[in-house]
């Protein structure tokens, strides 16, 4: 795993079409995204037929029909899943999927998948908690909608139940699509990480590319972002999905504050060092000095380049006596 570990969340921006699928895996690919996850699910186990849609996916798919006939819609079956990890690794991807429900989770166990992914709305659910923690050696747990409370009874329970603290991922969410920035609280990733003592991500929903971008310089070490071939393709999650373009620019940005982050030590970098002698100053003379005379603050200045004695060592120079004649702007020497 790289120091930021970027998942394109292809999700079911596929819209039940196995083709669109692979397109999204082509677009994960092409942006050198290190994983695209999908959505595994059996519409049925998960949803009942009175569970009505939430408020954004009324907006972006109509509020006529029940939830469950949305998502219907979205399904992939494991066939076609086994297809789609095939395509996955011929283009050098890491194929991933949330599972909604125990055949899902023995399926994707079954299909070679060790990183299990928990989504937000399921961690509040003892059951598939204690599947998850049997089935899979890496888990990623995404918050939204949580509290802290809610958090560390989750991660008690995966603990429990069989889950390695040093294999667990927490990432900070808000379950809005798209999220109003006002509401990312970005900050909370950092308090998940200090008082859960587990490492971080974040899986964002807010527009553009400003907010996880954010997150990878605040110690983010997993990005997950949804995508789409087209924002305006039907579907519940297109609108607030990056485009193509969007998705690339992601990871090359996030590459780029990933170097930019350094090691932390605070030392001269390669690229600067050869700039000490341009920016920094010597102790010169400001005046013609002749041999015998006493170093003042009337006949020494400080001027560029750094090449000479250090003005740090202002006081060592002033009342020496000069060892031989100098010009003015003539370097001193002791």
């Amino acid at each position: 795993m790289r120091n930021v570990f970027i998942i394109a969340e292809a999700g079911v921006n596929h819209n039940g079409d196995i083709n669109l699928a692979k397109q999204l895996i082509d677009i994960a690919a092409e942006a050198k995204a290190d994983a695209v996850k999908f959505q595994t699910f059996i519409a049925e186990k998960g949803i009942s037929k009175f569970a009505e849609k939430a408020a954004y996916q009324k907006e972006s798919t109509g509020a006529n029909e029940s939830q469950l006939d949305m998502v219907k819609k979205l399904e992939l079956s494991f066939d076609q899943f086994v297809e789609l990890k095939r395509y996955a690794d011929t283009k050098g991807i890491m194929f991933l999927s949330t599972p909604f429900d125990f055949p899902s989770i023995a399926f994707l166990k079954e299909l070679g998948i060790s990183y299990g992914k928990i989504p937000s709305g399921e961690v509040v659910n003892m059951p598939y908690l204690i599947e998850m923690a049997q089935n899979f050696e890496h888990l990623i747990m995404s918050t939204g909608m949580t509290d802290m409370s809610e958090i560390k009874e989750a991660l008690n329970v995966l603990l429990q139940h069989g889950a390695k603290k040093e294999n667990v991922v927490v990432l900070h969410c808000n379950t809005e699509y798209p999220t109003p920035f006002e509401d990312a609280n970005l900050l909370a990733m950092q308090t998940i990480a200090k008082e859960c003592d587990v490492q971080i991500g974040y899986s964002d929903h807010t527009p553009g590319i400003e907010a996880p971008v954010a997150a990878v310089a605040l110690g983010a070490r997993i990005i997950e972002k949804h995508y789409t071939i087209d924002k305006n393709m039907e579907g519940p999650d297109h609108a607030a999905s990056l485009s193509p373009q969007e998705l690339k620019a992601m990871v090359s940005a996030i590459r780029n504050i990933e170097k930019a982050l350094g090691s932390g030590n605070k030392v001269p970098s390669n690229s600067e060092s050869k700039n000490k002698i341009i920016a920094r100053k010597s102790i010169v003379a400001a005046a013609d000095i002749k041999a015998g005379e006493v170093f003042t603050k009337d006949n020494i200045t400080v001027k560029r380049p750094g090449n000479g004695i250090n003005p740090m060592q202002w006081f060592k120079v002033l009342g020496q006596k000069a060892q031989r004649d100098f010009q003015t702007d003539e370097l001193i020497e002791l």
